[in-house]
């Protein structure tokens, strides 16, 4: 199924997401994200969570889930990671656990077809093996990578390498909110992010922690 943008859902999922993660650090970040999943109206939204991180973007990515009547997954390399996650989402007001899938990336994609949103950690030493394994609705699908500056500099990362020549990279972006979000669109539609030939909207987006505000083109 195409994706195609909902303003009234974004704004939905941002709000809800604002609510539910406002007081916590670094929530602006999970308020974008969530935003843009609820916007694309995402069916299969997979996360790879990293120990140690944070939560506010599965609690906003459960909430994008839950307005869009789509399936939210985490995956998380180990049993250990899996309690440490369910215990700081019991932490966040309101929002339920998403379902958890357990496992090195290549077996813990295995059962997870036709994904349309994908968030990965790139603190997770194997985020690249989830981008290799992760398998895409190849018609239209949204892939992030969050924590991106902290990604090695010498990694030489590329969006085609990453996917391979069989997944069609779009378009994508690299801004500057919460620690880097590196941004791609992948699909066979001629380019989803432009569903409507010749518009095109500005979307102003203010980081939390910094105060600083952002404004792009989408």
């Amino acid at each position: 199924m195409k994706l195609v943008w909902s303003p009234e859902t974004a704004s939905k999922a941002y709000i809800d997401t604002v609510k539910s993660c406002g007081l916590f650090k670094q929530s602006g970040q999970a308020e974008f994200i969530s935003a843009m999943a609820g916007g694309r109206n995402a069916k299969l939204i997979v996360e790879a969570w990293s120990s140690g991180g944070a939560v506010t973007t599965s609690a906003g990515l459960v909430i994008a889930a839950q307005h869009t009547s789509g399936r939210h997954v985490c995956v998380v390399p180990d049993e250990r990671s899996k309690l440490e996650y369910n215990e700081a989402m019991h932490a966040v007001a309101g929002v339920s656990s998403p379902e958890v899938v357990v496992g090195e990336a290549e077996d813990a994609m295995e059962g997870l077809v036709d994904v349309d949103f994908v968030v990965v950690d790139c603190r997770r030493k194997d985020w690249s093996r989830v981008l290799r394994f992760v398998k895409l609705n190849q018609r239209d699908a949204v892939l992030v990578c969050k924590n991106a500056s902290q990604r090695a500099i010498n990694s030489g990362f590329r969006w085609h390498g990453a996917l391979g020549s069989a997944t069609p990279v779009v378009r994508s972006a690299f801004l500057p909110v919460g620690k880097g979000l590196d941004i791609a669109y992948v699909g066979n539609s001629g380019g989803i992010m432009d569903h409507r030939k010749g518009s095109s909207r500005w979307i102003k987006h203010i980081d939390q922690q910094s105060g600083e505000e952002h404004v792009f083109r989408r």
